[in-house]
């Protein structure tokens, strides 16, 4: 009785929803006026293909259905994703000098909890029905649910990461010693075949990582723990010590021998240099992938790219990274809101989505269109590392499980945390150990200290220590 009663109010509670959204729909509509246009702006941190593909997109939405119904959309790019953040606080703190707040900007998780938190986000949930919503892969709405029911943050491309490599200069490598892609699935595989290749290249670096709390976040929920899981916008801390040292094992360790490296601002300019040969990073990032690779003015020479899905650790559940900015809209006229949900559902429709996602890299987001046999019927001439990019971003979506990081107070400090800990104190020790070696020290001398268990227990205490004081 006690079930039959809770589905019949959970019915009730979803035919009032859907008799609500219609009924905002139905009065913003009459808000518009083509006579009197209204203009939305759009902030976003868009560059190179991106940028174009999102303006391309920008002005067919304004010659066309923003022409008929009264609605001018202006973009605005604000330089780096970090920038953008920057950009919009000011603007929602009305700093001196500031803009306006723009009626829909670009934002991950954190940021959009930051503006929320200010009152000044709109709800979008009221503004799409019910059939509306199945439409899009579920994931991609419940990330921008702050609270049950609510859409905070709309998802208008997403992402995933992959593993991006050099075959031309694996091949031989490869062929030598035996090895194939299924080398390089796991964490581990990824560690063994870096020290090979260190050992048959001579001393050079094979691996980097691009979105290092990416590599700490999924990482630890691979091998079954969240380090900050989020109940009602509330964090606790979960980083256990045998966790950390499995990441610290799969990065530190390989990277202070030099089987690892990072020295440009981003691995595919490594790749490029050939100071590694792969790197993981976003599935976005690919399209950055160099054509062609020149470890010095003189030997310049063409490669091809393979696209692999993103490493797991071994045991460890198939998990893998959701990320990629979504746009939210902040609260202004009811019209405003109205157009500003309008021109996204608009972008988000299947063929101009697929057309988005192959002139930046990223996925589309509605379940009809994760699917290869649907993005090439609308692009049968896409490019062929396009293809690669996509077909195993989509088969990524599809068979693994898709993690984001909850958002909550102090998020962005905790990420921070997770990006540059590990990281800097690689790079950092990796150089100290080459200058030992430059002063003829044994290697694995000038490597001992840091190889202790004590090192990674100094590390470990420091970490968490920070940590603690963000999330009590």
């Amino acid at each position: 009785m006690i079930m039959t009663i809770r589905k019949a109010l959970m019915f009730i509670f979803a035919f009032l929803l859907l008799l609500s959204s219609c009924a905002k729909q139905d009065a913003a509509e009459g808000l518009l006026d083509p006579e009197k246009p209204l203009t939305i702006t759009v902030w976003t941190y868009y560059n190179g293909p991106q940028l174009n593909s999102f303006t391309s997109l920008v002005n067919e939405f304004n010659r066309s259905v923003g022409k008929e119904r009264g609605i001018v959309v202006e973009s605005f790019n604000h330089g780096s994703v970090e920038e953008l953040q920057e950009k919009v606080l000011d603007a929602v703190h009305g700093k001196v000098g500031a803009e306006a707040v723009p009626n829909i900007f670009a934002a991950y998780a954190d940021t959009a909890f930051a503006v929320d938190k200010e009152g000044l986000l709109a709800d979008m949930a009221p503004y799409l029905s019910e059939e509306e919503r199945t439409l899009y892969v579920e994931s991609y709405l419940t990330e921008g649910a702050f609270s049950e029911g609510e859409i905070k943050i709309f998802p208008i491309a997403k992402s995933t990461e992959l593993l991006l490599l050099n075959e031309t200069d694996w091949k031989p490598f490869a062929d030598e010693l035996g090895l194939t892609h299924e080398n390089l699935a796991t964490w581990e595989g990824v560690v063994e075949t870096s020290a090979l290749y260190y050992e048959w290249s001579g001393g050079q670096a094979f691996f980097g990582r691009d979105a290092m709390a990416n590599y700490m976040l999924i990482g630890a929920v691979q091998l079954g723990e969240e380090i900050a899981p989020v109940k009602d916008g509330k964090a606790a801390l979960h980083f256990s010590k045998e966790t950390a040292r499995k990441l610290w094992d799969c990065y530190y360790v390989p990277y202070v021998k030099g089987h690892y490296s990072s020295s440009g601002r981003f691995r595919s300019d490594d790749v490029k240099t050939q100071n590694i040969l792969c790197y993981v990073g976003s599935s976005a990032s690919a399209t950055y992938f160099p054509k062609e690779v020149s470890p010095d003015d003189h030997n310049v020479h063409s490669i091809e790219m393979t696209v692999l899905p993103t490493p797991h650790f071994e045991g460890g559940e198939a998990v893998a990274v959701q990320q990629g900015a979504g746009m939210v809209v902040t609260n202004a006229s009811e019209a405003e809101v109205y157009a500003s949900v309008l021109f996204l559902k608009w972008f988000t429709e299947p063929e101009r989505n697929i057309r988005f996602s192959l002139g930046s890299g990223y996925m589309p987001v509605m379940r009809s269109t994760n699917n290869m046999d649907a993005i090439a019927t609308y692009a049968p001439d896409m490019d062929q590392d396009m293809r690669k990019i996509l077909t195993v971003s989509v088969d990524t979506v599809n068979d693994m499980t898709l993690f984001y990081p909850k958002a909550f107070d102090n998020g962005t400090q905790v990420r921070r945390i997770l990006e540059y800990s590990l990281s800097d104190l690689a790079a950092e020790d990796r150089q100290t150990v080459l200058t030992r070696l430059e002063k003829d020290i044994p290697e694995e001398e000038a490597l001992r200290d840091f190889l202790s268990d004590a090192y990674f227990d100094n590390w470990y205490d420091s970490v968490t220590n920070s940590l603690q004081e963000l999330i009590p």
